[in-house]
């Protein structure tokens, strides 16, 4: 049964669902994914006490796209006014991918509103491309910007079609509109300033297999943030929080449940 429910923040009208009672936690998606996909890992904490916030983020699952286009940080200000709308003063978070850069943004901006988090398989941290794919932007680029200077934008607009077909991302060649463009400036954001920045308790979920973002990531991402933690799940992919639910639910309660007074 679906007990997902409507509702508005900021203007803007998104899907929610939202269960059980105790110490709340906050819970965001990756990138085209949606909060069922955080279904299972939530089933797993059922048997703690916690009151679980799930949402669709704008222009994913059942919640409306953003008017204008996003960037990660009009994501994380996005989530701050869910908290706000929810009257949450602070929370527990959890993040996958997506949910990962946006919680290194809160954990670093916004810690005050939050207790601590556990990031599965975070993006937020740029790779290096091989040297040939930057000489084949650089190229590209140069040759739109002649054609447009010469009066040929119909050209122009052919050939940038035909290279976002050829080399865009797969979550690239799904979106579309607003949502392609907010792609481009999520992606192109380096976080790693965010997360030598983040002051709150925080572990690391990964998964040894993961090739979206490497593991190599999570271990930089360990040697950035002053109180972290790196917990690697043996053959897991980019979903390693779903790969191995009870595992990661057992770790997320164990810090999750850690008294503030302990913590100094």
């Amino acid at each position: 049964m679906d007990n997902s429910r409507r509702i508005v923040v900021n203007g803007q009208e998104i899907r929610e669902r939202v269960v059980g009672e105790g110490d709340p936690v906050l819970m965001i998606h990756g990138w085209g994914a949606n909060l069922e996909l955080l279904g299972p890992l939530a089933q797993n904490l059922e048997g703690f006490d916690y009151r679980l916030y799930m949402l669709d983020l704008p222009g994913f699952g059942g919640s409306a796209e953003p008017p204008a286009p996003y960037t990660i940080f009009d994501y994380a200000a996005f989530c701050i006014a869910y908290l706000d709308l929810h009257r949450l003063e602070q929370v527990h978070y959890f993040g996958h991918s997506l949910g990962g850069r946006i919680g290194l943004i809160l954990g670093s901006d916004y810690s005050d509103r939050l207790k601590s988090m556990v990031l599965s398989n975070s993006a937020g941290i740029k790779s290096r491309q091989p040297m040939y794919s930057q000489l084949r932007l650089r190229l590209y680029r140069s040759v739109r910007k002649s054609l447009n200077r010469l009066g040929a934008a119909a050209i122009a607009q052919d050939l940038r079609q035909r290279y976002n077909k050829r080399y865009g991302s797969p979550d690239f060649q799904a979106a579309s509109g607003v949502m392609r463009k907010t792609l481009v400036n999520v992606i192109g954001q380096d976080l790693l300033p965010n997360a030598y920045r983040v002051n709150i308790p925080t572990v690391l979920i990964w998964g040894d297999a993961d090739t979206e973002t490497p593991l190599w990531m999570g271990e930089k991402l360990e040697r950035a943030i002053p109180d972290a933690a790196l917990i690697v799940h043996e053959g897991a992919g980019h979903y390693a929080y779903l790969d191995y639910a009870r595992r990661t639910a057992s770790i997320m309660n164990a810090l999750y449940s850690v008294d503030d007074s302990q913590v100094t």
